[in-house]
């Protein structure tokens, strides 16, 4: 248990996002090492059928995330305020309302994944294979709610360091079950899937396991499960305004699929190699994005708001100096990590696709304040502009796939995001300075440090 209510910001801020960081490299280390053991055993078909479903998976998943990450904005609200009954009785409210849109998104998503995939053009020759791969995560997209539920509770008592632990244990196992199923049981792309969901369920008993021993007074009581009406609401509100904007985005991103799937299988591969290694040099913002929301909505809770704005700077300095990391990496070794990641030295492949990472990454130092703010105004229950910035970037990369592609090709893919994040940022700080109570945050001094 961590309250972040006291103390220095930035000491905060990075040993709270470090685990969150290392948690995320485990899910995208299972993530492409199913990648790499598919392009090694199958094929750079199947590579490209990982990659032609992926935002299919991150769109329904990436809601459930942002669903879940909602509550648990309310429940270290509460805990920053000292107030365990109703934290309780928010955590009562995600579970109930956790499983209820789980189960109604699994049906609607089954329903309509081949039309989906058709509407996406998605190619021929690997149309079954794409479809084999993600109707099974789909089919127990539960496994991967249940997991970032009980993950966000955690980390809404300042506990980012468990879920870190339990993510590395399910990764190995993750890792195992690939070369068990792929390799040994020769189950092709289904096997990855199945290596996926099931080191995922095993990721939610072990935090469900430490929640009863460690942290009891997380679990509701008999009474406290029967939430009101104005609790669920005010859950599902911030809940799907962190929803909504994640999935908007994953709808531009969907949209920008379905022009990258028109250039052919070898682009598709290349998109997909890339994109691993850019989910991963993105994740330390997406980390202290997380621990800004904590953060904020902790000190709101605690009535501290005068510490937010020197965490918000002291987060977005952390991640620029990550970005300069990035750019490094991506100008010297994106050949090497290419090759590896697609199993191939194909001079198309590893061309294309190291074009896409220099193209993208000196844009990250935009993206730092991006995701750090968006996160931020998201723990200070300000939901609109966030959400407004996510429609901003679905529209920007719907005229990447309409406008940009067909006249300038992949290249139009690979500035559509950077010239995106411009855009979102400038409306994001726009907002932040025209909200009188925020600059008052980020200005005034906390003289109790």
């Amino acid at each position: 248990m961590k309250e972040m209510t006291s103390g220095k910001p930035a000491g905060i801020l990075f040993s709270f996002a470090v685990p969150i960081i290392l948690g995320s490299l485990f899910q995208q280390l299972y993530s492409m090492i199913d990648t790499v053991i598919v392009g090694r055993t199958i094929g750079v078909e199947a590579i490209a059928a990982l990659g032609s479903t992926s935002y299919i998976s991150n769109l329904i998943i990436g809601f459930m995330s942002g669903l879940t990450n909602g509550f648990a904005i309310i429940t270290a609200r509460h805990f920053g305020a000292g107030d365990h009954v109703r934290m309780r009785r928010s955590v009562a409210g995600t579970i109930i309302l956790g499983f209820a849109v789980s189960a109604v998104f699994t049906l609607l998503s089954l329903a309509l994944l081949r039309p989906f995939l058709r509407i996406l053009n998605t190619p021929e020759e690997i149309f079954e294979t794409a479809y084999s791969y993600i109707s099974v995560i789909l089919t127990f997209m539960t496994a991967a709610m249940l997991y970032n539920m009980s993950a966000g509770v955690l980390r809404a008592v300042g506990d980012s360091l468990t879920p870190l632990i339990f993510l590395i244990i399910s990764s190995v196992i993750n890792i195992g079950l690939d070369i068990l199923f792929i390799t040994k049981l020769d189950m092709g792309v289904r096997g990855a899937a199945y290596a996926t969901v099931i080191s995922q369920a095993i990721s939610f008993v072990m935090c469900c396991v430490y929640i009863v021993i460690r942290f009891p007074y997380l679990i509701p009581r008999k009474e406290e499960m029967r939430v009101t009406l104005g609790e669920l609401a005010s859950l599902m509100s911030m809940g799907l305004s962190l929803a909504l904007m994640f999935s908007i985005v994953e709808i531009g991103s969907l949209i920008l699929q379905r022009a990258i799937n028109d250039f052919g299988t070898d682009t598709i591969a290349a998109h997909t190699a890339a994109r691993k290694i850019s989910s991963v040099l993105m994740l330390p913002y997406s980390a202290f994005g997380s621990a800004c929301a904590t953060y904020c909505s902790q000190n709101l809770g605690a009535g501290k708001p005068e510490r937010v704005g020197k965490g918000i700077k002291s987060a977005v300095v952390m991640c620029w100096i990550w970005s300069a990391a990035a750019v490094a990496v991506s100008y010297l070794f994106a050949p090497d990590l290419i090759g590896w990641i697609a199993g191939t030295d194909e001079t198309f492949i590893v061309d294309l696709a190291s074009k896409y990472m220099r193209v993208n990454t000196p844009f990250y130092f935009i993206l730092a304040v991006l995701i750090v703010m968006r996160s931020s105004l998201q723990g200070l229950g300000r939901k609109v502009i966030p959400v407004a910035s996510s429609v901003i970037e679905m529209i920007g990369k719907a005229a990447a796939a309409f406008a940009a592609a067909p006249a300038l090709g992949y290249f139009g893919v690979m500035i559509s995001e950077p010239v995106v994040w411009f855009f979102m940022t400038i409306l994001l700080v726009a907002g932040y300075a025209a909200d009188r109570e925020l600059v008052k945050m980020t200005f005034v001094r906390d003289s109790r440090e």
